[in-house]
């Protein structure tokens, strides 16, 4: 498995994560209908935009054979007006390769980007419904508010978490 910053050619396989993923984290969560008609296309069109988009640090994580398996994302809202905080926007896996520790790996190295950059809080939104949020919990975020969010013509619950100590996090959990 490896880990490295993705580049426009890896558009593609992201679009195919994120739609595939979302299929298996979401479903009972959202709409059917809705999961079912995501396109691999428009994704891989939206994850041309947010790679080239300077505001944004993406990471994939490939397989032995070169496949992008899952990705994470970086970047400060525009919703973020806390100073010296950024936002963890998205880490997603293919469901066949969660729970070996490629979701650590991102984090981590989502996190050392963050810190380089001298951001000292990392924000993260995750839907109520969805299991990830304990992955969040485990390496340290704190839960400071839900709000509500409307995908697919569902309104579902939203919870905002906050890492106030990067430093803390590779200390006490990810090294």
């Amino acid at each position: 498995m490896k880990i490295r910053k993705a580049n426009i050619e890896d558009a593609q396989g992201i679009g195919k994560v994120h739609v595939d993923s979302w299929r298996t984290t979401y479903k009972g969560i959202l709409p059917d209908d809705f999961l079912n008609n995501l396109s691999y296309e428009q994704r891989t069109e939206l994850w041309k935009k947010n790679i080239s988009d300077l505001t944004n640090y993406v990471l994939v994580a490939e397989n032995e054979q070169d496949e992008i398996i899952g990705f994470a994302t970086g970047g400060t809202r525009k919703t973020n007006s806390v100073p010296n905080a950024t936002d963890l926007t998205s880490i997603y896996l293919l469901e066949e390769y969660q729970g070996m520790g490629i979701g650590k790996q991102l984090l981590k190295e989502i996190f050392a980007y963050i810190k380089l950059k001298g951001y000292e809080k990392v924000f993260v939104e995750v839907l109520a419904d969805n299991k990830t949020r304990n992955f969040y919990e485990y390496y340290g975020a704190q839960y400071v508010e839900n709000t509500e969010i409307k995908i697919g013509g569902k309104v579902l619950e939203e919870l905002i978490y906050v890492w106030n100590d990067i430093d803390k996090v590779f200390i006490e959990k990810i090294k």
